[in-house]
């Protein structure tokens, strides 16, 4: 039982020294089955299966919830895509993350049959501004799609 805990630490601290890299739901996702094996091998009689069962219950609980943070902001991005002007900045703060975004769309273009936009972010997290572009297609239903 001590080396699973003794695993499972230093599992979490390998998972967020990596959560960077990946989005908000992949984060949750892991965060969750992490969280989860704990509890499960922790509170089940069968520590094997306890934790499996619960590493599995909290990634899909975990994944959920980081995929709805990421909703917010992908949503803002659309409005940006679809009703700034080129070269107009929006602004907005996620209610959630409290972090603080900048949006400039470029001039729409044409390519393979559809219509593309960039638009240039900047995201303040922490005090830290972090400059990011983006590309989207515009769907025929009229919503946009980033590809980058």
């Amino acid at each position: 039982m001590k080396r699973f805990i003794v695993l499972a630490m230093i599992s979490a601290f390998l998972l967020t020294s990596v959560a960077g890299c990946a989005d908000k739901a992949q984060s949750g996702a892991g965060l969750g089955a992490l969280a989860g094996a704990t509890v499960g091998a922790l509170t089940a009689k069968n520590k094997v299966s306890g934790a499996a069962i619960g590493a599995g219950l909290g990634a899909l609980l975990g994944y959920v919830v980081g995929n709805e943070l990421d909703k917010h902001d992908k949503a803002q991005i659309g409005k940006v895509l679809e009703d700034q002007p080129s070269g107009k900045p929006m602004s907005w703060k996620n209610p959630d993350t409290g972090v603080q975004y900048e949006a400039t769309p470029s001039t729409p273009y044409s390519k393979d049959e559809k219509v593309y936009r960039d638009v240039y972010i900047k995201a303040n997290v922490d005090g830290q501004e972090k400059d990011m572009k983006a590309k989207a297609y515009r769907n025929p239903d009229g919503t946009w799609v980033l590809v980058q």
